[in-house]
């Protein structure tokens, strides 16, 4: 179903293009958008961009492709402003609402159309549809896609002008498993031909699986700015995985030395200060049955939990409060 990435890449030296915020500040009325959000998206790498609702993610990609004017601050693709760009698609190309397009063109229509004003022809047309797996439905009416499909048009016009720059707001969003498998493969091609991919996303664990570098943003600001990597490494520290068929005793023996015990599963713990060789005499001490004690492998969704605990701006309540 989906075709591989053909891109007409540029040479290395012609990729090499930033994205560059800084000290963006945005106000909505009464309400602080973007607050001083800084940061870079470097070429050759998938770059995720996260964080709760209402954090600024959606106003900070607005103001990159001039969408939005910021109150203060600048936003720079390969060193200038959006908006004096010739021929944009040849420099970004962007899906934020794969829903903006005409439903009674057809898809390769729809893509015609967008290629005209830019200069481009059937050709690179019929490349970025084969691209995204969309040749067998290039004739049909845009109007009777799914989301999915929608999702690889939009994408696919994205690609037309075979920009050095990307920027996608969550692109696996209505797509199926082997669609899902497809977009991480895809993303990280662009990125190895040296383009500059930002990924906006909620999906937590499709980004660890595609991302090299995270901006996490809340409130507007840059919370972190690091590698996957670093940053699932910053939140393991310390933590140990306990798996028991014993937890409540468990939990009780090791409450007593004061460690920390989070229960993460019906027989697994992650537990806080106490070293891995410590756990093991303590249980052994009390006779609490064990199958495995090792150091805790943060995911990055907890990694992205623990760091954006106090940007949430709208929390439910937990368990049965939520129910009441």
């Amino acid at each position: 179903m989906f075709g591989p990435c053909y891109g007409r890449a540029r040479t290395t030296e012609r990729m090499q293009t930033t994205i560059e915020v800084a000290g963006l500040r945005k106000r909505f009325g009464q309400t602080m958008a973007l607050d001083g959000m800084s940061f870079t998206v470097e070429p050759g790498q998938v770059t995720g961009f996260v964080g709760p609702n209402g954090a600024g993610k959606s106003t900070t990609m607005r103001v990159i492709l001039g969408l939005d004017s910021a109150d203060e601050g600048t936003a720079l693709v390969g060193g200038r402003p959006y908006k004096s760009l010739r021929a944009p698609l040849h420099h970004v190309g962007a899906l934020l609402d794969a829903g903006a397009l005409q439903p009674s063109r057809t898809a390769r229509n729809h893509l015609l159309w967008l290629a005209h004003f830019q200069g481009l022809g059937a050709t690179r047309v019929d490349e970025v549809i084969e691209q995204v797996g969309l040749r067998s439905a290039a004739r049909r009416k845009a109007g009777g896609f799914s989301l999915g499909m929608r999702q690889r048009l939009g994408i696919a016009a994205a690609l037309l002008g075979d920009p050095p720059v990307l920027m996608l707001d969550e692109p696996v969003n209505g797509l199926d498993p082997e669609g899902i498998v497809w977009m991480r493969g895809f993303l990280r091609s662009l990125a190895a031909q040296g383009r500059a991919v930002l990924v906006s996303s909620h999906l937590m664990s499709e980004l660890e699986d595609t991302a090299g570098h995270l901006v996490v943003v809340g409130r507007g600001r840059v919370v972190a700015d690091t590698s996957v990597a670093d940053l699932i490494a910053a939140s393991s520290n310390g933590r140990v995985t306990l798996r028991t068929m014993a937890p409540s005793q468990a939990m009780s023996a090791l409450a007593r030395v004061r460690a920390t015990v989070a229960a993460t599963g019906h027989d697994t713990l992650t537990v806080s200060g106490l070293p891995a060789e410590q756990i093991v005499a303590l249980l052994n001490a009390n006779a609490v049955p064990f199958s495995e004690v090792a150091a805790h492998r943060a995911t990055l969704e907890e990694a992205y939990m623990d760091l954006t605990r106090d940007a949430v701006e709208f929390r439910a309540a937990a368990g049965q409060e939520a129910a009441q």
